[in-house]
C-alpha cells in the first residue's frame, strides 16, 4: 500500500511571470509567452463597475479596523524549524486605487481581507483575524478563553492564542467550539488545547453532528481530483502581485502548518436550537447543516449580544458550489437557516461575527444585513427553479439572472468567493443534475476529439487562430476562450494557440470579481504558457487524519482504487478476512467483477482466499509511509493465512494518483 491519501495544495507558490504582444503575419498569428497589460476593454469593464458600486462608502474599513489592538510586527507566523508557516506581508502591494489589471471591487475586498491582528468585537468577545484564511474568536468564560475556531494550523492558531494572552491576560483555554467540518475551521487545534485535557475532559469541544465524519471524508474519495483543482482555486501557482493571485475573496490563503483534528466531546444537533453553559457562560446554538458546509451550527451569546454567524453569513456571496469539487449546497435551506436566526436573535443582537470577515454592530444594521443575504440566496435558490421550470438550461439561466439592485450593489454580497453564474447552476444541479434535457448533450465527443472536428470545420488551426485573433481585438474574450479551447485540445503542442488562448483567460481573469475565478483564468494561462510544473504540495492526510478515518471509510477507498477496468482484475475472484486485533474488529473485502465490496463488522465462513491478521496502529503506519508492507509481512507482524499471494496481486491493482494532472490541455 502506497501513501496515495488526500492531499491537497494548499501551499502559496511563487512563480515568476513576464509582460506580453502579440503580431499577426498574414492569415498566420505568432504569438509570445509573455503577460500581457490589461486591454482596453478590460479597463472599461472594470472602469464600469467603478461606476456602478459605491465605492465611496468607507464603512467597511471602518469596520474592519475596528477594535484593533495588536498584530505581529514581523508580520510572519513561523514553525519551530524557522519555516514561515503564514506571512501576511505577501499581501502589502495591495494598497491604494486597484490597477488596471485588477477588479476593483476584488482588489477593496483583498485589501480589506488583509488587515490582520486582534481586535475586540465587544466586551468579553475578540478576534484573531488575517493571521490564515479563517478567523479564530475568543469568549471571556468565567475561568479561561473559549475558543471558536482553532484555524488550519496549529502555529497559527498559537500564534493567535499568544497575542490574545500578551495583550489581554494569561487566560487558559477551557473550551472549543468548532462551528463546521471545513479544515481551516479545526486543523490549528492541537495548537491550543493539549488532546490530554480534551479525553480527560478538563476542555470539552463542541461541534456539530456529523462533524468528524465530514471532515475527514471530505477530501477522501475525491481527493486528489479536489486538490489539483484547489491549486488553481487559491492561485498557488501564482505570483501574488497585481497580475498575479490577490487572495481568495473569502480570506487571503491558508497556512502550511500540518492540520490535526480531535473529535467532539459534546454535539449540536437540533435545527431548532439548543443551549449549553460553557465556561459559566449560556450559548445558544442552532444546527445548520447542508448549507455552507454538510455539518455546521451558528450560535449567540446572550450574555455578550454577540453572534457568531459561522460562514452561513459572511461579507461575500459564498459558493452554493465550491470551483475545487465539493457537494452542492442548498440555497432554500441556507436562507431558512438565517431567517431562524433573525426570528431568534434579531430584535436583541448588538454585534455579529463569523468565521471570515469582519463583525457587524448595532443592531438595525445588523437587521438589514442578516435579512440582505437571508434573500440573496433564496433569491438565486428560488429563480433558478423558476426558470428551469420555464425550460430554461442552466447556461441560460446563468446569463439571464441578475440580482435586485437592492441585493446587487451591497458589498456583502458580491461574489468575491461565489458568483451568482455558477451558483445557479449548482441549484440546477442540486435538482437536475448534469444534463440540461437537450438530447445533443446526453453523448457529446470528448474534448479532444470534438475538438479535432470543431478545427476541421473551421478550416484549419491556421483560419480558427486568425478569426480568433480578430475577436479578441474587439474583447470577446470569452468566444476565444471557447473557440481557442478546441484547438488546444485538437493540438496541445501548438503553442500559438495555447498563447491566445492564455492572453483570454488572462483579460478574463483582470475583469473577475470572484477570487476564485481570477485564480482559475490565471493559472490556466500560466500553465497554458509554461505547461504544468511539478511543484511542492502540503499533505493534510496527517496522522490524525489518517487514525480518525472509520474502518468503512478506509476500505471503500480502497475500493474506490482498484483499477477494475484492468482485463486481469475483471479475472479476480477473491474474499479476503481482515481480522484487527487491537480494536476487535473485523471487515472483508469481496473481489469480484471488477468491483471490491467492502463487509465492515464480519468475516466470511466459506470461500475465504485469505485471512490478514494486522494492528489497525499498523494499517495507519502503512499509510502514513512510517513503514512498508512487505516490511511487515517478513517480520511477521501481519500475519496471513491462505493465499498471500493473491493478496498481494490485488494490492498491484490499487490505483496511485498523479496530483498534477492536467487541466487546460489533453
Amino acid at each position: 500500500m502506497k501513501k496515495t491519501f488526500f492531499t491537497l495544495s494548499i501551499a502559496g507558490i511563487l512563480l515568476s511571470t513576464g509582460c506580453q504582444n502579440q503580431n499577426v503575419q498574414g492569415s498566420k498569428i505568432t504569438t509570445d509567452k509573455k503577460q500581457k497589460e490589461a486591454t482596453s476593454f478590460s479597463k472599461k469593464s472594470n472602469d464600469d463597475l467603478l461606476d456602478y458600486l459605491p465605492f465611496a462608502d468607507k464603512t467597511d474599513y471602518e469596520n474592519a479596523r475596528k477594535g484593533f489592538i495588536a498584530t505581529i510586527e514581523s508580520g510572519e507566523i513561523k514553525d519551530a524549524n524557522g519555516n514561515v508557516i503564514y506571512s501576511m506581508k505577501q499581501y502589502d502591494f495591495i494598497k491604494g486605487d486597484a490597477p488596471s489589471t485588477t477588479n476593483p471591487s476584488l482588489w477593496r475586498q483583498s485589501e480589506l481581507n488583509s488587515i490582520n491582528g486582534l481586535f475586540k468585537v465587544t466586551d468579553g468577545v475578540y478576534q484573531i483575524r488575517g493571521f490564515d484564511l479563517a478567523n479564530m474568536s475568543l469568549i471571556e468564560g468565567e475561568e479561561g478563553w473559549i475558543i471558536v475556531d482553532p484555524l488550519l494550523s496549529p502555529e497559527t492558531a498559537k500564534a493567535g492564542l499568544d497575542l490574545a494572552n500578551k495583550e489581554l491576560g494569561e487566560r487558559p483555554v477551557t473550551a472549543v467550539i468548532i462551528t463546521h467540518s471545513h479544515i481551516d475551521h479545526f486543523g490549528g487545534i492541537r495548537g491550543v488545547v493539549d488532546e490530554a485535557d480534551v479525553i480527560s475532559g478538563k476542555v470539552p469541544i463542541y461541534v456539530p453532528q456529523g462533524f468528524f465524519d465530514e471532515s475527514i471524508s471530505e477530501n477522501v474519495m475525491g481527493g486528489n481530483t479536489m486538490g489539483r483543482r484547489a491549486s488553481y482555486m487559491y492561485g498557488n501557482v501564482l505570483n501574488k502581485d497585481a497580475k498575479g493571485t490577490l487572495g481568495s475573496g473569502l480570506g487571503q490563503t491558508t497556512s502550511t502548518g500540518l492540520a490535526g483534528i480531535l473529535d467532539g466531546t459534546d454535539i449540536i444537533n437540533e435545527l431548532n436550537g439548543e443551549n449549553r453553559t460553557i465556561d459559566g457562560i449560556k450559548v445558544e446554538f442552532i444546527y445548520t447543516p447542508e448549507s455552507e458546509a454538510p455539518a455546521e451550527m451558528m450560535f449567540y451569546f446572550p450574555k455578550y449580544k454577540s453572534f457568531c454567524q459561522a460562514e452561513d453569513l459572511s461579507h461575500t456571496l459564498h459558493n452554493l458550489y465550491t470551483l475545487r469539487g465539493a457537494q452542492v449546497r442548498n440555497g432554500k435551506k441556507w436562507s431558512q437557516y438565517i431567517d431562524l436566526a433573525i426570528a431568534k436573535w434579531g430584535n436583541d443582537v448588538e454585534s455579529s461575527f463569523g468565521s471570515h470577515h469582519w463583525p457587524t454592530w448595532e443592531n438595525k444594521t445588523i437587521g438589514k444585513y442578516w435579512a440582505s443575504q437571508r434573500d440573496l440566496y433564496r433569491f438565486i435558490h428560488d429563480q433558478t427553479l423558476r426558470l428551469a421550470n420555464n425550460g430554461y438550461t442552466p447556461r441560460e439561466i446563468a446569463e439571464m439572472l441578475q440580482l435586485p439592485k437592492s441585493l446587487d450593489k451591497e458589498f456583502a454580497n458580491r461574489g468575491y468567493y461565489g458568483s451568482v453564474s455558477h451558483n445557479v447552476r449548482a441549484q440546477y444541479q442540486l435538482y437536475f443534475g448534469w444534463f440540461d434535457g437537450n438530447p445533443s448533450s446526453l453523448h457529446k465527443l470528448t474534448p479532444k476529439d470534438g475538438g479535432k472536428k470543431y478545427v476541421e470545420f473551421m478550416g484549419g488551426a491556421d483560419n480558427l487562430l486568425t478569426q480568433a485573433k480578430k475577436s479578441y481585438e474587439k474583447g470577446e474574450y470569452r468566444w476565444v476562450a471557447e473557440v481557442v479551447n478546441h484547438l488546444v485540445f485538437a493540438e496541445p503542442k501548438n503553442q500559438d494557440a495555447r498563447n491566445l488562448l492564455a492572453d483570454a483567460y488572462e483579460q478574463l481573469g483582470y475583469i473577475s470579481e470572484s477570487g476564485p475565478w481570477r485564480n482559475f483564468y490565471l493559472s490556466g494561462a500560466k500553465e497554458l504558457r509554461d505547461g504544468v510544473k511539478v511543484l511542492p504540495t502540503i499533505n493534510t492526510a496527517s496522522a490524525d487524519m489518517i487514525k480518525g478515518m472509520s474502518l468503512d471509510l478506509f476500505f471503500n477507498f480502497m475500493a474506490m482504487k482498484f483499477i477494475g477496468t484492468d482485463k486481469e482484475a475483471q479475472k479476480m475472484n477473491y474474499n479476503f478476512n481482515f481480522i484487527f486485533p487491537d480494536i476487535s474488529k473485523k471487515a472483508v473485502l469481496i473481489v469480484a467483477n471488477g468491483v471490491v465490496t467492502p463487509r465492515i463488522g464480519s468475516n466470511l465462513n466459506d470461500n475465504v482466499t485469505a485471512t490478514i491478521t494486522i494492528n489497525r496502529k499498523n494499517l495507519d503506519r502503512i499509510s502514513l509511509g512510517e513503514v512498508k508492507y512487505k516490511e511487515l509481512i517478513d517480520d511477521g507482524t501481519i500475519k496471513i493465512d491462505g493465499d498471500g499471494e493473491a493478496f498481494t496481486k490485488y494490492l498491484s491493482k490499487l490505483d496511485s494518483f498523479d496530483f498534477w494532472f492536467n487541466i487546460v490541455e489533453p
